[in-house]
């Protein structure tokens, strides 16, 4: 089975939440997050750089130590150290500890005082009013952790794959399948074509010449990372792979090619409305083609199935049936933003927070992405898990930045920060220090758990200082992980128009905050958005894609997005919207 990044995290996660239960060494446990959090960060793929002969221990925060255990997860797909201490630990209790308002100390106690080591058993004690007698917990607790088992239950009964990693399970298999010979287009369909946040199954299509169509679906089923194969057929098999994910492989004759492309990229809204727009033309539109009774008339391409209904051609992302068709019935479908025109990044960290990299080695990075600028935001003081700056560091590291920008006449690094909104809406740094730099974002990371009335006006409030420019992941949501804080993101929206501040999509695949929905309101709202990969490492700057395919699913155009601009003209907007 092909080990990927999120493998490898996952097992160094794993181990550090045991180890926490166990009460070991912060420091050891704390070097296994980190491990993981490189691993996920990483723009490529650990097994080929183990295969190129790459030095490991290059990797932020990998030494010797690690750098042997990534080596044995690769070559065993496990790791013994975690296969012995959950002998010694129910590894159920790790996923215990992934529910909101549970950590290491109180899973532990749970563990220790009623035996539980399952979410079920947790439920059940839950359900009995027995967690609220222990220790540290209480009534309101208990009945957050019976809210979080129901969302951990939904999401597990529908069980989907974030686009990242459905990225780098997909490209394998599609580059496998590339290899046979005879086998000319191959494609993935579905939501991932439609690049939205999370995918569950996976549709790909293929074709060639019927002959080989046999032999293609029994190299499709040899697969190494198949589980179980659930159909074999001629023309169309389906499989689980061994990470869960099903995969339905369609044989599709040339002719139909963009016919069956358009109909399994979805979505299904999208879908019948085109169809039901089909059927007043006389004409049917399914996977084989548009029909004109039962003469096929359009379906090679997905142009000719769009054109022969009388539609311009809608990019995947956009069809979620939201206005997209009777755009293209206007002819106004956006000019969609691409990676190209990208200009800068507006969000990233140092070592001299919580990034792995230097102020130096990510400006170098950034340049070498052809960008122009990449603002350097390390986090306030407030964030002392990361290190926060101080004024008086801040301060030291401006100078630093504008040493570093001496040395080039095509780049240039923003005097930035990414500076925390108090819990009264003040912001973590005093103003004169906030108008030395170039540009200000302001970002929620305490007491999200404050009502949507006083959350709200915590930022509302934060919004009426003349130096906040962007608000960084606006809803603090971690997909899969932690839901959005309650937030009226509209009313703040309303004021963000009026005090000129801007909004960020958080191009971090774990993020994508904003999402599509939120940040098409704030195009509507003509509200400007930065799209920023909150890159903690060099390799954290190639997640912009993930940004630009959520900017994409929310209509956004360059003139859309503040870092399609040169620093000369976005300085002006930004000092443009703050008179």
């Amino acid at each position: 089975m092909p080990v990927i990044n999120q493998d490898i995290a996952d097992i160094f996660n794993k181990l550090a939440d045991l180890l926490d239960i166990q009460d070991e060494n912060p420091f050891r446990i704390r070097a296994y997050r980190r491990a993981a959090q490189t691993i996920l960060n990483l723009s490529r793929k650990v097994t080929d750089m183990i295969a190129e002969g790459e030095d490991l221990t290059r990797l932020p925060g990998i030494g010797k130590e690690l750098a042997l255990k990534i080596d044995e997860i690769v070559r065993r797909g496990s790791l013994r150290k975690l296969n012995e201490l959950e002998k010694e630990i129910p590894p159920e209790l790790s996923d215990m500890m992934k529910l909101s308002d549970l950590g290491p100390k109180r899973v532990k106690i749970i563990y220790k005082r009623l035996g539980i080591e399952s979410i079920d058993a947790l439920e059940k004690a839950a359900r009995q009013g027995k967690l609220q007698k222990l220790e540290g917990l209480g009534q309101k607790t208990e009945e957050k952790i019976l809210q979080e088992i129901q969302r951990w239950k939904e999401r597990g009964e529908k069980k989907r794959f974030k686009l990242v990693h459905a990225e780098e399970i997909t490209g394998p298999l599609l580059d496998y399948l590339k290899q046979f010979k005879g086998v000319k287009e191959v494609e993935a369909a579905g939501s991932y074509r439609r690049r939205q946040e999370t995918v569950g199954d996976m549709d790909i299509l293929v074709t060639c010449q019927p002959e080989i169509r046999d032999k293609l679906m029994e190299h499709f089923i040899s697969y190494e990372d198949v589980d179980r194969v659930i159909s074999r057929g001629k023309t169309r098999s389906t499989v689980i792979l061994k990470n869960g994910l099903q995969v339905d492989l369609r044989a599709v004759a040339q002719d139909s090619y963009g016919a069956a492309l358009y109909y399994f990229t979805g979505s299904k809204a999208h879908n019948i409305k085109v169809r039901k727009m089909a059927a007043q033309k006389n004409l049917k539109v399914n996977e084989y083609g548009v029909f004109k009774n039962e003469h096929r008339v359009a379906g090679k391409t997905e142009e000719e199935v769009f054109n022969k209904v009388g539609l311009n051609f809608i990019p995947p992302e956009l069809r979620e049936d939201r206005g997209e068709i009777e755009a293209s019935l206007d002819n106004a479908l956006p000019h969609l933003i691409t990676v190209k025109d990208i200009k800068g990044d507006l969000q990233s960290h140092t070592t001299a927070s919580d990034g792995k990299n230097s102020l130096k080695e990510m400006a170098v990075a950034a340049r070498s992405q052809g960008y122009e600028y990449l603002a350097v935001t390390d986090h306030s003081k407030r964030v002392t898990v990361a290190h926060g700056l101080d004024e008086k560091r801040l301060r030291e590291q401006l100078e630093e930045i504008d040493e570093l920008n001496e040395q080039w006449k095509d780049f240039r690094v923003l005097k930035s920060s990414e500076v925390d909104i108090l819990k009264d809406g003040s912001l973590d740094l005093p103003n004169e220090v906030l108008k030395e730099l170039d540009l200000v974002i302001c970002s929620v990371h305490y007491n999200s758990k404050l009502s949507r009335k006083e959350q709200t006006k915590r930022v509302l409030r934060a919004m009426e200082n003349p130096y906040f420019h962007i608000m960084a992941h606006p809803t603090g949501r971690l997909i899969g992980k932690r839901e959005a804080y309650d937030i009226d993101l509209e009313e703040i929206m309303k004021e963000a128009k009026e005090n000129g501040c801007f909004f960020e999509i958080n191009a971090d695949p774990e993020r994508l905050d904003l999402s599509d929905i939120h940040a098409r309101l704030a195009k509507d709202m003509g509200i400007k958005i930065a799209i920023s990969t909150d890159a903690h490492t060099i390799s954290g700057l190639d997640n912009m894609r993930f940004g630009v395919y959520q900017a994409r699913r929310a209509w956004l155009e360059p003139e859309d997005v503040l870092n399609t601009r040169s620093w000369n003209d976005l300085q002006k907007i930004i000092k443009h919207n703050k008179i």
